[in-house]
This record gives C-alpha cells, sequence and structure tokens, in this order.
C-alpha cells in the first residue's frame, strides 16, 4: 500500500481533514496544510460560484510562499470536494477551475463519472472517491477513481452505516490503492488504529468544527466541545440522503430527535433550499460525527494537528512495546 506521489514526504501526520459544508474555508485549508495535514474544502462553499477562483488563487499563492520559504517543512497539498451527483449544476464551471488551478487533491461524492476523473488526470492530479460500501467502491474504481475514501459508521454529515473493521476488510481483499478511512476519528490513537486495519491515513472532519479558523457558529463549536457520541443522531430527513447530525441543533428547531420522518432522496439538498419551516441542513441542522468526545475546547487548527501528532507518536510507541513485550 503505497501513497501517491502527490503525497509522499509532504504529510507531518498520515490524515486528510474532510471538507465540510459551510465550515471549511481558505482560513482553515491553510491553516491545516501548513501544520501538515491534507486541508479540502467543498467547491459549493465558495459562493456565488465567481468566488472560487479567487479561493484557488489564495490558497495555491499562500501555500507556495509557504513552500518557499520553509524548504525543509512544505504544507501538504490541499484538496477540492466535487459533489457530482446530476443535481449539482455548478459541477461543469467548478471543475473547470480545478483543471485551471490544477488542484492537487479532487474528492468526488454522491456518484462516480469518469469524465470528471478524466479531467483531473489530465494535468496530474489525483481523484479519492467517497463511499459507504464494497458496491459502490468498485463502480468509483472502475470508473477512474485512484483511491478511495471508506465513510464508515460513526463519520459525521452524509455517513455509511457499516463497520469499519468490515468495511476495509473487503475492499483491501481486492484494492491495494489509496484507502482513507472516515468514521469517529478524533484522536491520534484513531489514526493508527485505521492505519493497523488496512488504511493508509485517516480522514478527520469534526474535531476540525471546533478550530478557531472554522466557518461555524460559536455555539456549533461550542456543541462540538460539550457533545459526545451518544449526541449524534443518523437521519436521512435533513438532505434526502442519511447523515450524522448534533442533537442540539435538531432540538433548536423543535424537532423531536428520536421520531424523525424518513427524507426523500428525490429530492436532494445541498443547503440551498429551506427545509422543514426554514431551518436549512449545515447551516442550522449541524453535521457531525461520533468522536467528538476527545475535543475538550476550541483551538488553533495548528494546535489540534499537533494534539493529533502527539497522540498517534505515543500510540504507536506503546504498540511497539506491546510488540517488544510479547517476543
Amino acid at each position: 500500500m503505497a501513497l501517491p506521489a502527490i503525497l509522499k514526504d509532504r504529510l507531518q501526520l498520515p490524515a486528510v481533514a474532510s471538507p465540510m459544508f459551510i465550515i471549511s474555508n481558505p482560513d482553515l485549508v491553510i491553516a491545516q496544510c501548513k501544520a501538515g495535514v491534507v486541508g479540502s474544502f467543498p467547491a459549493l462553499n465558495a459562493r456565488p460560484a465567481e468566488e472560487l477562483e479567487k479561493w484557488l488563487q489564495r490558497i495555491t499563492d499562500e501555500l507556495d510562499a509557504w513552500n518557499q520559504a520553509n524548504p525543509d517543512q512544505p504544507a501538504a497539498p490541499f484538496a477540492v470536494n466535487q459533489i457530482v451527483h446530476r443535481s449539482n449544476n455548478r459541477l461543469e464551471h467548478d471543475l473547470e477551475l480545478c483543471v485551471k488551478y490544477k488542484v492537487p487533491i479532487v474528492i468526488t461524492s454522491l456518484g462516480a463519472r469518469t469524465e470528471v476523473n478524466d479531467a483531473v488526470h489530465s494535468y496530474g492530479g489525483i481523484v479519492l472517491h467517497d463511499i459507504i460500501n464494497d458496491r459502490f467502491a468498485r463502480k468509483a474504481i472502475e470508473k477512474g477513481a485512484d483511491g478511495l475514501i471508506a465513510v464508515a459508521a460513526g463519520a459525521g454529515g452524509h455517513a455509511g452505516t457499516q463497520s469499519p473493521l468490515a468495511l476495509v476488510q473487503e475492499i483491501r481483499a481486492w484494492f491495494d490503492g489509496p484507502l482513507l478511512l472516515s468514521g469517529a476519528i478524533g484522536t491520534g490513537d484513531a489514526i493508527l488504529a485505521a492505519q493497523a486495519m488496512g488504511a493508509d491515513l485517516g480522514y478527520i472532519g469534526s474535531a476540525f468544527i471546533a478550530t478557531e479558523e472554522a466557518n461555524a457558529d460559536a455555539r456549533y463549536k461550542q456543541a462540538v466541545v460539550d457533545g459526545s457520541a451518544q449526541d449524534i443522531v443518523y437521519s436521512s430527513l435533513f438532505t434526502g440522503v442519511s447523515g450524522n447530525y448534533l442533537r442540539r441543533s435538531i432540538e433548536n428547531q423543535g424537532l423531536d430527535p428520536d421520531n424523525l420522518p424518513e427524507g426523500d432522496p428525490s429530492t436532494m439538498d445541498f443547503g440551498d433550499k429551506p427545509d422543514l419551516g426554514g431551518a436549512k441542513a449545515w447551516k442550522d441542522i449541524w453535521g457531525c460525527g461520533q468522536g467528538i468526545g476527545a475535543v475538550t475546547n476550541v483551538v488553533p487548527a495548528a494546535e489540534l494537528v499537533a494534539r493529533l501528532k502527539q497522540e498517534y507518536q505515543a500510540a504507536w510507541q506503546r504498540l511497539q512495546n506491546t510488540v517488544n513485550a510479547a517476543g
């Protein structure tokens, strides 16, 4: 299991910060990359569409300047998430800009499309595709994705229900390319556990909500700090696709988190349309994963990465000691 060249020797920690709707912005992405993990954002976060080019220009320029000033500690590459579902009427425009700025990594979600992969490959970029089960994983690779992001049970936002143990095991039975694991990863120990299972990198989202750079309401950040796994509710109501959300945000809208109706997948919503009396998914109904019990305060993104790195190294040492003790 070898990492693609674009990631070799560029990571201070074997992790990718996942793209979070509304929350991920240039400030957060730049901080993540400088700290040594892949920073990412959904293209749809840049609004109006014309704003995306400004974001790409700024991120590219600031990371290039950092690399020139810090040749011994270059920034990690950044990634842009593209929703490739047919309902995304911005895809062609946004993909053209990714090609123009030669975005190193494109993360694709909600469908796999050969033409998108071909466009990214045309300039040497790589495509990592979100999947929730082995069937979707096989389709993604068949259509030209370079790697997979296994979104297992407990991941924030749109997520699957399979155990990470089972999901990684099934994929590794036939795929030896780049594999990332998402699902309740909030500590350095969990990153190492993901690698022990067979993944190459951990995929971390919810912990970064409670960072100073994140574009999240202060109440949202505090709910992450205060919350734990039991505060996460899995529902398809809010976007038409099943996902994990903070119980407090659902209750704030006058809804009963334990008695939510099913959503309609034919009305898939990425935050543009009013939902349930004016409440909007992501803005008012807060996506979040089960790993937030490890988040105890709001900190700069670099401080969070430093904490994860320290935990990862300590976990690695404990594992080495256990192996040595076993003879």
